[in-house]
């Protein structure tokens, strides 16, 4: 299971890469055209814009395995390893509740969604904004997973640690507070 949601990952990250090289080039080709020769492609701008928010979900959702999301951990750093996995169950339990607000928004709105098209691509609005199903139930799938390894005392000592702000551990804090 854990090769097969590195694999699921890693294929996420590839994904994120080409949504940011594409927008990338769109984004400059455009400014080149503009300035160059007075003229521009006005596919690129919408679906720059569209790569744009996708690469923005799909990316919550990856940074949300890694625990990479800010986190103001001024009062969970004071607490003992109880208070951590308290805090840490209940802020996965907010987690999940505005997961669940998201999909329902989202829900609502897909028949609306569905039926409006992008002015030039003349994409269905659901291919852009139905996103939000993937985000909400991915990230509240991550917070859901990880309350189950609290409960159930799988939660490694560094994963504690690193929601609690304390990354003395980690490899990059440790290069970094070498060369200062």
């Amino acid at each position: 299971m854990n090769r097969l949601s590195a694999i699921f990952f890693k294929g996420l990250e590839g994904l994120l890469v080409l949504l940011l090289a594409a927008m990338v080039v769109m984004v400059f080709g455009n400014v080149v055209l503009r300035y160059l020769f007075d003229t521009g492609i006005d596919v690129s701008e919408e679906l720059s814009r569209y790569f744009f928010v996708w690469l923005t979900f799909i990316g919550a959702v990856v940074v949300g395995r890694e625990h990479a999301h800010l986190g103001v951990e001024t009062l969970v750093s004071r607490l003992g390893d109880k208070g951590r996995k308290l805090c840490m169950v209940l802020s996965d339990l907010f987690i999940i509740a505005c997961c669940a607000v998201f999909f329902w928004g989202t829900w609502q709105q897909a028949e609306i969604n569905a039926t409006n098209y992008a002015p030039i691509t003349e994409i269905s609005m659901l291919w852009i904004y139905g996103v939000g199903f993937f985000a909400s139930l991915g990230l509240g799938l991550l917070a859901a997973l990880r309350i189950l390894r609290v409960v159930s005392g799988r939660m490694s000592e560094q994963e504690l640690r690193a929601f609690a702000g304390d990354y003395s551990d980690d490899a990059a804090h440790a290069l970094r507070e070498r060369l200062e």
